[in-house]
């Protein structure tokens, strides 16, 4: 099976080829440039997009409009191609990068995402005693998780991004493109302040 994997739920973007478990390439870098990394994937791979056989998209939480990218992109690819989708969370993902990791998001406006999934500041964190946290959120707000019987990895420890070729490591339920929905854990910005 070769999986096409991206997680653009966070500021930075991450994407994968995977071949029958295999991870042939994984790139890092902007939402924006997820198609030519798409590209650069396949290409390095000597593939073209006819050769996949499923994508997996991070559904979040995360950015709003960075869940949206991603999720169009699995969509549209889906579509097109006639593939199989399945969503994985961006919390699990992070989870999944070591042992004894407690995955937090920035979510901007002063929170952050943790396991439940949930939305709260930074210093209602509750992760458990031992654990060291990962993610844009745990290297933000590390004065408020350091001390508290937890650790945070350095700010440039690759564990802090949600690697896409996790994703494609723990997706389990392949469907069709548009059962995939993003995890809000709140309303959307644009929602909040027409209401």
């Amino acid at each position: 099976m070769l999986i096409l994997a991206f997680d653009t739920a966070t500021e930075v973007a991450t994407s994968a080829l995977v071949a029958d478990g295999v991870v042939l390439g994984e790139r890092v870098s902007e939402s924006r440039m997820l198609l030519a990394d798409v590209d650069e994937l396949l290409g390095d791979a000597g593939l073209g997009a006819s050769d996949l056989t499923a994508v997996v998209v991070g559904t979040g939480p995360g950015s709003f409009t960075g869940m949206r990218i991603g999720l169009s992109v699995a969509r549209g690819l889906g579509l097109a191609l006639g593939l199989q989708v399945a969503g994985v969370s961006t919390l699990d993902a992070l989870a999944a990068g070591a042992e004894n990791v407690y995955p937090v998001i920035d979510a901007r406006r002063g929170e952050v995402f943790v396991p439940g999934p949930l939305a709260v500041r930074p210093e209602q964190v509750m992760p458990p005693a031992g654990a060291v946290c990962v993610g844009s959120g745990a290297r933000r707000y590390r004065e408020h998780l350091v001390g508290r019987n937890v650790d945070v990895f350095a700010d440039d420890s690759p564990l802090h991004l949600p690697h896409a070729s996790l994703h494609a490591s723990l997706a389990r339920a392949f469907g069709p493109a548009d059962h995939v929905e993003p995890i809000y854990v709140r309303v959307p910005d644009a929602e909040r302040l027409i209401a």
